[in-house]
C-alpha cells in the first residue's frame, strides 16, 4: 500500500530538482535492506498511482520508502 508523502517533503524535493543540488538518499528498499543513493533529482513521476523520484542516473526511488533526503528525515525506520 502506498502512503502519500507530505507536502513539507514534495517541496524539498521540487528545491533540490529546480536547483539541481547534489543529492544522499536513504530509503527501504525492502523490509530488510536500507540503501543509500546518491544524485540529482532529475524528475517525479507517478505510476499506477505511486510517485517515484527519478535520479540524474535514471534510479527509480519509491517517495513513500525515502527514510531521509539530504540528512533531514522523512520517515521511522
Amino acid at each position: 500500500m502506498y502512503n502519500p508523502i507530505s507536502c513539507e517533503f514534495f517541496d524539498q524535493l521540487n528545491v533540490a530538482m529546480q536547483r539541481k543540488i547534489p543529492s544522499t538518499i536513504v530509503y527501504l528498499k525492502d523490509e530488510d535492506n536500507k540503501l543509500t543513493s546518491k544524485g540529482t533529482v532529475k524528475t517525479m513521476e507517478v505510476i499506477e498511482g505511486i510517485e517515484y523520484l527519478i535520479l540524474d542516473s535514471k534510479e527509480r526511488i519509491r517517495l513513500d520508502t525515502v527514510l531521509t533526503f539530504n540528512g533531514k528525515k522523512h520517515r521511522e525506520e
